[in-house]
């Protein structure tokens, strides 16, 4: 058996910041979650964003609920795994797929598991069922965002990608809290969930293929 080659510099700051980091975070925040202890700046927090919130950033944040919901992002998801296998990019459909799926699984095990209410500060605008951590529209965000700059990472479209894509996930987080339906912890959980889960998977296949990332110079 060929042995592993070791990890280069990039790779191990990558592991730590991008998937360990992330996860003891996460991991200190389920811990209080599931003792149901409260953060206690997040309800005066949330009653800020809330008085401060005009017209236009509540309609958007209404219209981001149905961009990062279920069907549309489950959608978009089965489009780029699709779209990568039949243009014979089978590598980097795996990847897609099960990095997209794990962080979407994960994300509704933790909703099992912890069970968190949901913020009843306001009349809501929105009808929301489910638990409250993690934010699995921040899950998803967070998720769609880093798969797509490793994808992308070997052509020019890598920083434009990085910089909008940082802004959706930014938006549709906070677009979370506007609403009233999540905690700032829950959005926080759900950014490092889909963060830590997707680079995860990157470095656990980037040894055993050749590539990930799209060649510079190949269409998407």
């Amino acid at each position: 058996m060929t042995p592993r080659p070791p990890l280069s510099l990039h790779a191990l700051l990558r592991l730590m910041l991008g998937v360990l980091l992330p996860l003891l975070i996460v991991g200190y925040l389920a811990e209080d979650v599931f003792e149901q202890q409260r953060f206690a700046f997040e309800a005066p927090l949330l009653t800020w964003i809330h008085a401060h919130a005009g017209s236009a950033l509540t309609q958007t944040s209404v219209a981001l609920n149905t961009i990062g919901g279920p069907v549309v992002m489950g959608g978009t998801f089965v489009l780029i795994v699709l779209c990568l296998w039949l243009t014979r990019r089978r590598p980097q459909a795996i990847f897609a797929a099960t990095g997209l799926g794990s962080a979407v699984g994960v994300a509704l095990v933790m909703k099992l598991v912890f069970h968190r209410s949901r913020p009843e500060l306001w009349p809501r605008l929105i009808t929301e069922n489910g638990a409250s951590f993690p934010s699995g529209h921040s899950t998803t965000a967070a998720a769609l965002v880093t798969c797509l700059v490793l994808l992308l990472w070997r052509t020019p479209w890598r920083w434009p990608t990085l910089i909008l894509g940082s802004l959706y996930a930014l938006l549709m987080g906070s677009s979370r809290l506007v609403l009233g339906v999540h905690y700032p912890t829950d959005v926080l959980a759900g950014w490092l969930t889909g963060l830590s889960l997707v680079l995860g998977t990157y470095q656990l296949l980037s040894p055993h293929t050749r590539r990930l990332a799209v060649p510079d110079g190949q269409r998407f």
